[in-house]
């Protein structure tokens, strides 16, 4: 059970991160619809630049020290924007981590199983949604 000085910063974590959330999601669709309009919608640019845009960020952040930022900048931010512009941007910055960390086959496997095994995700729920709707 949660005692109830704990409550109120579990609240509070929350709303940030859902704060931060809130203007990711604003941000990838404006960022993503200025690509449209800009570039076209023959690629998926706008996709691609949030996500180069989130891996950017992220990496100034761990490069200046994540551990160097209050706990509430980090749910905004790291968890909240971040996550909600995209998810791409964690997935980058752990694979770094793990090469900065001298580990390369893992930061190898982690890249290929993403890739693979959400790919093949995608592929397992596109085939489930066709049977469902058939």
């Amino acid at each position: 059970m949660i005692d109830a000085d704990t409550q109120p910063r579990i609240l509070n974590s929350i709303l940030t991160v859902a704060a931060g959330g809130a203007v990711g999601a604003i941000l990838r669709y404006g960022i993503s619809g200025f690509s449209k309009n800009l570039i076209g919608d023959s690629f998926p640019y706008g996709t691609l630049l949030v996500n180069v845009i989130g891996c950017l960020v992220l990496g100034i952040l761990g490069g200046y020290g994540i551990a160097k930022l209050p706990s509430t900048a980090q749910l905004f931010v790291i968890t909240g924007l971040l996550g909600s512009l995209t998810t791409f941007s964690t997935f980058g910055w752990e694979s770094t981590q793990l090469m900065l960390d001298s580990k390369p086959l893992l930061a190898g496997l982690n890249i290929a199983m993403n890739m693979v095994i959400g790919i093949g995700a995608a592929i397992l729920g596109y085939q489930l949604g066709k049977a469902i709707a058939a």
